[in-house]
């Protein structure tokens, strides 16, 4: 048995092959329309953005947490929408804000 530093056994939560158990917020996503290639709160506030990512729920298009404001994550805090992908590039890449890891 392996433990993390909360005592947590990482094995019996791994998936196959040492894989990342399988989200279920995935399963509830259906297609969106993703909302205009910028962050409207980053723009009102004059800020510029490192990365932008798309609410899987709604289209909510907003900064990352890599970026000054971490409004995708504000998003979430507000909606409760748990997943988002890269808005460029990476298109599978995707992150859970619930499981807090890529999915």
């Amino acid at each position: 048995m392996t433990l993390d530093a909360a005592g947590t056994n990482v094995t019996a939560r791994a998936g196959q092959n040492g894989r990342a158990p399988h989200c279920d917020h995935l399963d509830r996503l259906s297609a969106v329309r993703r909302g205009p290639p910028a962050c409207e709160e980053c723009l009102a506030l004059g800020w510029a953005w490192t990365r932008l990512v798309v609410c899987l729920t709604c289209g909510w298009v907003a900064c990352s947490d890599e970026s000054p404001g971490c409004h995708a994550r504000a998003h979430y805090q507000e909606t409760d929408h748990p997943v988002v992908t890269a808005l460029e590039s990476e298109p599978t890449w995707r992150w859970c804000y619930v499981h807090e890891r890529t999915v």
